[in-house]
C-alpha cells in the first residue's frame, strides 16, 4: 500500500467516524432536550446551541465526504450532448474552477478565523471562543479539495469514473426503461 493510500484511507476513516458520532451525539442531545422538556418541563439552555454547531460541522464534513463520492449536486445535463472527449474535459475543467473556488474560499476564512476574528466573540449559552465554531471553515473547504483532486486523479489518470451510486442507479432505471420502451 503507498503513502497515498494510506492517507486517503485513514482520512476516509476520521471522516466517516466523525460525521457518524456528530450525527448520533447531536441527536442523542436533541432527543435528551425533547424528553426533557415534555417529561419534566425543564429546558437544557445549552443543548440547542451545541447541537446547532455539531449539526453545521456535520454538514461541512459530509459535504467532504460527498465530494469524495462526486455525490455533489451539479448541473451535468449539458455535458451529455458533448462527445465523450470534450465531456471529460469540461468537467475537469469545471472542477477546477471548483478547486480554485475553494482555494481562494480556505484562504478568506483561514484569514477571517486566525487574524480577523476578535478573540472576545464566545458563543451565547456555551460560553466557548467562535473560533472553534468558524475553524470547520477552513478544513471541510480544504478537505473538498483533496477530494475534488483525488476524484479526478481517480477519472482522468486511472480511468476510474467515481460517480454517486444514486445517480449511477437512476441511469440505469433509464437505460432499462429506454429499452423496454424500444422493445414494445
Amino acid at each position: 500500500m503507498t503513502i497515498g493510500r494510506l492517507i486517503f484511507k485513514i482520512l476516509d476513516n476520521i471522516e466517516r467516524v466523525i460525521c457518524s458520532t456528530l450525527l448520533a451525539t447531536f441527536v442523542v442531545i436533541l432527543f435528551v432536550q425533547i424528553v426533557s422538556r415534555q417529561l419534566f418541563n425543564h429546558s437544557l439552555s445549552w443543548s440547542e446551541e451545541l447541537s446547532t454547531y455539531m449539526f453545521v460541522w456535520f454538514v461541512y464534513f459530509g459535504a467532504s465526504y460527498a465530494t469524495k463520492l462526486a455525490a455533489h449536486n451539479r448541473v451535468t445535463f449539458q455535458f451529455k450532448f458533448f462527445p465523450p472527449r470534450v465531456a471529460v474535459i469540461s468537467e475537469a475543467i469545471a472542477d477546477l474552477i471548483w478547486v480554485c473556488f475553494n482555494g481562494y474560499f480556505v484562504w478568506l476564512s483561514y484569514d477571517f478565523v486566525f487574524n480577523k476574528m476578535n478573540l472576545f466573540w464566545k458563543s451565547q449559552t456555551l460560553g466557548f471562543p467562535m473560533k472553534y465554531v468558524y475553524m470547520i471553515l477552513p478544513i471541510a473547504f480544504a478537505l473538498m479539495t483533496l477530494r475534488i483532486l483525488q476524484v479526478n486523479y481517480y477519472k482522468l489518470i486511472k480511468g476510474i469514473d467515481i460517480r454517486d451510486p444514486e445517480s449511477l442507479e437512476v441511469e440505469k432505471l433509464i437505460e432499462s426503461a429506454d429499452q423496454q420502451h424500444k422493445s414494445s
